[in-house]
């Protein structure tokens, strides 16, 4: 039986910097202009921007190797009031602004809501044999508490994740797209999920 395997990918910050260029009224960069149309822009665009390299090398690396069920999709991006989404979600002006308005807490009931629900419908349909993998921090509870209360030992994670921040993360992915590798992946459950920051990645190519 082939694997099952679909990614999970953690939200970018919507309401910094980059969210603020974005949101400018009068930016002419043409994913500014289209999240401001009736059509707006896809989430996964949106987040890339937001986020920089780790949020596209996130994207990139869940296009590569993921393995949905005939059901489901492959790449699932969480969200702070709306619960999963898949990356062609279309975002307009409001709903970056809602995103923007709920904090992730898991005390946050805009936020642990329609997360909780959509990561137990997930879990139904990947069944005993499908996996989820984890593509964000799971050094705090943030993501992990509502994830692991549906997907259990399902629930896995880049064990290469431990110790490196946010760019490294970002670069790994990238570069295991480059060379057509894949990570090794390990239950969140029981797993040291803090460590010491590894060595400095080489130079892409």
């Amino acid at each position: 039986m082939p694997e099952i395997k679909v990614f999970l990918l953690s939200p970018a910050s919507c309401g910094g910097q980059r969210a603020r260029l974005l949101l400018n009224d009068r930016a002419e960069f043409a994913l500014a202009r289209q999240i401001r149309t009736d059509e707006g822009a896809p989430l996964g665009d949106v987040f890339s921007f937001l986020s920089g390299l780790y949020f596209r090398g996130k994207l990139t690396y869940a296009r590569a190797f993921e393995r949905p069920p005939l059901s489901a999709a492959g790449i699932h991006i969480i969200t702070t009031s709306r619960g999963l989404q898949p990356p062609d979600t279309p975002i307009r002006v409001a709903d970056l602004l809602e995103f923007a308005a709920v904090p992730i807490d898991n005390e946050e009931p805009r936020y642990r809501e329609p997360f909780a629900r959509d990561v137990g419908q997930l879990a139904a349909v990947l069944g005993d044999v499908g996996r989820a993998v984890l593509l964000g921090s799971v050094a705090t509870s943030k993501y992990v508490e509502v994830l692991s209360e549906s997907l259990g030992d399902r629930l896995l994670f880049p064990q290469e994740f431990v110790g490196r921040g946010d760019m490294s993360r970002g670069g790994l992915l990238l570069r295991c797209v480059d060379e057509g590798r894949e990570l090794e992946y390990v239950p969140v459950a029981g797993a040291i999920r803090c460590g010491p920051r590894p060595s400095k990645l080489p130079r892409r190519s």
